[in-house]
């Protein structure tokens, strides 16, 4: 099979501010991200051919609609995408996939989520896939399982979740565009009030309103665009999806996620990746918490088994680092509007590996990679974009 490699480019990326926006709604929000993409690519919305569109929340919008009312866009060929928080990201394995298959040259991959109006404290729960008597967990409570059970077998404490949010807010506190431009020290991260042991609120990614937009095209049409110096290739992305019900499964270990690691392999082998930490140059990766970036090294085969914490604690992870992680500050710093969070990240890898990073630029990046975890660590999307 052909896959995607270097018959798929980036033309432009946009996104808003992920925060709190009483002001606007989602359809402001998806306008701003989209007219800022296509501003970037060169082109209109006229020369928009279909869109996927990453949203997770019915409240948010339903079918496509959910793009094409807001962009006045009537008569396009429109798909709502929802898989848990990989949505944004399968919104733009869809797009790369129509691209590839001949059947359009330019589309747009785009995600929006406005969950402030809500009302809720954390993440609405949603009862669909759930069982049907017992309460719905928590996104916290889920992820402190796998903390509490990576402490008993690797011996992590919560000093090593706190290098997770420092790194991340330190990085984040440069984004123009993120939630938290705040730095945080370990002594804030280690006092912070626990939301469910040991993950304490430092630990936890915040609720958040944001859209995001990428224009996917051929690498011919690429050549005629705003970038046609510039534009970056899609070198492969992985899909895969595990049980949305984990904590039933006895083989399940919490230690890591099957999901990951299989989306993992996929993209490896088709971007010819055999050594990520040699090759990969940087990498935005799906830190809801800060157990899920320390265990996300793992899967994602940056580091050994039960070393994810020495990876932080050693700086590997830094800005300025061998292999940079979330250096544009991650869900820790812009928090997680779901259907946005996978465009987003593949915009900022787009920028970085442009030179040209909102907030730290990290040096001469060949490979980025770019990697969400949706659900109970159910589906995981992974994406591997190079230079031309």
């Amino acid at each position: 099979m052909p896959g995607i490699k270097d018959r798929i480019a980036v033309a432009g990326v946009g996104a808003t501010r992920f925060t709190e926006h009483w002001e606007k709604d989602q359809e402001d929000l998806l306008v701003e991200a989209v007219d800022e993409a296509c501003r970037d690519a060169g082109i209109e919305r006229s020369d928009i051919q279909a869109i996927w569109a990453g949203v997770y929340y019915h409240t948010t919008g339903m079918g496509g609609a959910a793009a094409v009312d807001p962009l006045r866009m009537y008569g396009v060929p429109a798909t709502r995408v929802e898989n848990f928080c990989a949505s944004g990201m399968d919104a733009f394995r869809n797009a790369c996939f129509a691209v590839a298959a001949g059947v359009y040259d330019i589309v747009l991959a785009c995600g929006v989520e406005k969950i402030t109006d809500s009302g809720s404290r954390g993440l609405p729960n949603v009862r669909e896939g759930l069982h049907p008597f017992l309460p719905a967990p928590s996104a916290p409570a889920m992820f402190a399982m796998a903390a509490t059970r990576a402490f008993e077998v690797h011996g992590w404490n919560k000093e090593d979740l706190a290098r997770v949010a420092v790194k991340n807010h330190a990085n984040g506190e440069k984004h123009p565009k993120a939630h938290f431009r705040r730095a945080i020290t370990m002594d804030d991260a280690m006092n912070a009030p626990i939301i469910a042991y040991p993950l304490g609120r430092f630990d936890s990614c915040a609720v958040s309103d944001g859209a995001s937009a990428v224009i996917v095209t051929t690498p011919a049409v690429a050549k005629t665009l705003t970038h046609k110096d510039d534009y970056v290739l899609a070198k492969a992305n992985g899909l895969s999806v595990y049980t949305a019900n984990p904590m039933y499964k006895p083989s399940f270990d919490y230690l890591g996620f099957p999901a990951t690691q299989a989306a993992a392999k996929m993209a490896y082998e088709e971007a010819g990746v055999t050594d990520p930490f040699e090759q990969i140059s940087l990498a935005e990766v799906h830190d809801c918490f800060t157990i899920t970036e320390l265990l996300n090294y793992e899967d994602l085969g940056f580091c050994k088994k039960g070393e994810g914490a020495n990876f932080v604690r050693d700086g590997l992870a830094n800005a300025d680092g061998p292999l940079p992680v979330n250096p544009s500050g991650g869900l820790k710093s812009f928090g997680h509007p779901i259907g946005a969070t996978g465009c987003r990240m593949i915009g900022e890898v787009t920028r970085q590996l442009q030179g040209r990073a909102e907030g730290v630029q990290v040096r001469d990046p060949e490979l980025g990679l770019a990697h969400n975890l949706g659900g109970p660590g159910a589906v995981c999307s992974v994406t591997i974009l190079g230079r031309q």
